[in-house]
């Protein structure tokens, strides 16, 4: 059978040869890649690389690729939501397997490891300021997922299924999934020093994640309705805006995801980092630390 080609106005390549939104060439991409929301980000995972090779930023996309202690290493910048995620992780399976030159999807597929390193708020209170909390399953609340097949061999229908029971979730909003973090990055990234949860990935920053400044909500008690949500003794432990979607279009597209969240913030108690940047940048050393061992 014919391998199907790829039109031009599905996959976007520059006239230098890269991939239109990360301006890269596939040259220019390692098979480790962490993940940052903000560009500025990258030059403070970067300035502890050995060596690095290539730079490139084309809007909120921003990658420097180079060497830590002789592991060749991307760090990316995705910007802030599931929908860069949409963009980000199509784009680093193009950048691997697709072949440029004849718009073809390669016989060899390459999987790629893919580490969050971001920041998150806690929703109970043992979830402690400062700590360093690795998402185990992520929970959905965006649509970016449902436009995709083939979605039933990597969700996890009956825990996506109990908290939609339990929040009396409002279908105009959008359908819940939930997805695993993969197995094998989940125990690399393991230690004494981080804690294991359950995140919620939401679409917006206020409204979405319960927060009130004028705007009135829809259900003020969202957030407490997810921090007593139980499954399996399972709890919420955390919200953000990214690994529920990093984790299902990984699985997706037959690459292994890991977040690592620092927790800068508590909704339970109102508290926030007095130095979130300390605590990012000991999250970023023990990340490169434990890729390497």
């Amino acid at each position: 059978m014919k391998q199907q080609t790829i039109q031009p106005s599905e996959l976007i390549i520059t006239p230098e040869g890269k991939i239109y939104h990360l301006d890269l060439a596939p040259s220019q991409l390692a098979t480790t890649i962490i993940t940052v929301g903000d560009p500025g980000r990258v030059e403070k995972v970067s300035k502890y690389f050995d060596t690095i090779e290539c730079t490139a930023q084309h809007r909120e996309f921003k990658t420097h690729t180079g060497t830590y202690k002789g592991k060749r290493i991307s760090v990316i910048s995705t910007g802030i939501g599931p929908d860069n995620i949409d963009i980000v992780f199509n784009e680093l399976d193009a950048l691997v397997n697709i072949d440029f030159e004849k718009r073809q999807v390669k016989k060899e597929l390459t999987s790629l490891n893919i580490i969050r390193i971001g920041t998150s708020g806690g929703l109970t209170p043992e979830i402690e300021v400062d700590s360093f909390l690795i998402s185990e399953l992520g929970i959905g609340l965006d649509n970016v997922m449902h436009y995709y097949d083939k979605t039933d061999k990597i969700f996890n229908r009956d825990f996506a299924q109990s908290f939609i029971d339990h929040t009396q979730w409002n279908p105009d909003n959008s359908v819940p999934y939930a997805v695993e973090a993969d197995k094998s990055l989940l125990k690399k990234l393991t230690s004494e020093k981080t804690i294991h949860g359950i995140t919620i990935t939401n679409v917006g920053f206020y409204g979405p994640q319960g927060r009130v400044l004028r705007a009135k909500l829809k259900d003020e008690n969202l957030n407490e309705k997810l921090a007593s949500f139980r499954y399996k003794k399972k709890k919420i432990t955390n919200l953000e805006m990214e690994t529920a979607t990093m984790y299902g279009m990984a699985k997706l597209l037959g690459h292994r995801a890991i977040s690592m969240n620092a927790i800068v913030a508590n909704r339970a108690s109102g508290t926030f980092s007095e130095n979130a940047s300390k605590t990012i940048d000991a999250l970023i050393q023990y990340t490169l630390s434990k890729i390497i061992a």
